[in-house]
């Protein structure tokens, strides 16, 4: 049974740690060997694969850690608190990170292009259209189709915004004591967002073999590739962080007052969900 209940009388400060060199060591690793791969390096893919697989070790072992402490009792409200700030500081930091790439869609197609297909520039470009999904002013990209709303994307949306359902009951669940019916609903939300990449990488394969959109198709296929795969990775990364979380309830860790780390999770997913609407509105339909 958990023992998050107790209220430690002081701030817990952690002793000397060698979890954040190791993972600065192991990211540092797994860029450079990522770095050496795309250049044409053969031994950038084991480099690569090696820095990965040495950031999990060192997460699964430093997030132990965390939650051995939390589990003991160490942490206290002030605690709580401190964590609660991280994790918001962390989702302003992803807002900013998604915000650079809705601006570079935006400066690329409501400024660029009418820019490159003014009076000035048809006597460089006379067959150029400011249309969003062109081949560039010059035409050396191959020409490729847009992707469309229907049906993926929809079926996605939908998706998504169920899971954000089934968390929110999850969520009640817990903070009402029904574990069982926590666990049941948070496995749902897991379940839908494995779906919905099952689906995106269906329309990745779309994409690439039937309309020719591909990542090089000038600035409609990077901006394209750029948004819906970061997003994607997002939801890879908050479907791993609910299944951990999911772990720990069958474990019977958390209480219906003190459970951080669920409402963390929770909050980074529904941050997915609200991005993807926004990815949805402007990347498929307009």
């Amino acid at each position: 049974m958990s023992s998050q209940h107790a209220k430690a009388p002081y701030y817990f400060v952690p002793g000397p740690s060698q979890w954040p060199v190791l993972a600065g060591i192991s990211m540092l690793v797994t860029m450079a060997g990522a770095s050496a791969w795309v250049n044409g390096h053969s031994w950038g893919a084991v480099l690569n694969i090696v820095g990965i697989l040495s950031v999990l070790v060192v997460l699964y072992k430093w997030f132990g850690q965390a939650i051995g402490e939390s589990e003991s009792g160490q942490y206290s409200e002030r605690i709580d608190a401190s964590f609660r700030w991280s994790m918001s500081w962390f989702i302003f930091s992803e807002v900013m990170f998604f915000a650079a790439f809705f601006g570079a869609l935006f400066y690329a197609r409501s400024i660029t292009m009418p820019w490159l297909a003014d009076l000035d520039h048809k006597i460089l470009w006379p067959d150029f259209a400011a249309h969003w999904g062109n081949v560039g002013p010059a035409g050396t990209i191959e020409s490729f189709q847009t992707m469309g709303p229907f049906p993926i994307p929809t079926i996605n949306t939908a998706l998504l915004l169920t899971s954000g359902v089934t968390l929110t009951i999850s969520h009640h669940a817990l903070r009402a004591g029904h574990r069982a019916q926590t666990a049941i609903w948070l496995f749902a939300t897991i379940l839908l967002g494995a779906i919905f990449m099952g689906f995106q990488a269906y329309e990745y394969h779309h994409a690439y073999t039937e309309l020719n959109l591909k990542l090089t198709s000038g600035v409609y296929g990077s901006t394209f590739f750029m948004l819906t795969g970061f997003h994607g990775f997002h939801v890879t990364m908050g479907a791993i962080m609910l299944s951990v979380v999911l772990y720990r309830v069958l474990r019977g860790h958390f209480t219906p007052e003190h459970h951080f780390a669920f409402e963390g999770a929770a909050w980074y997913w529904h941050f997915v969900d609200v991005v993807w609407l926004g990815l949805y509105v402007v990347v498929y339909w307009l």
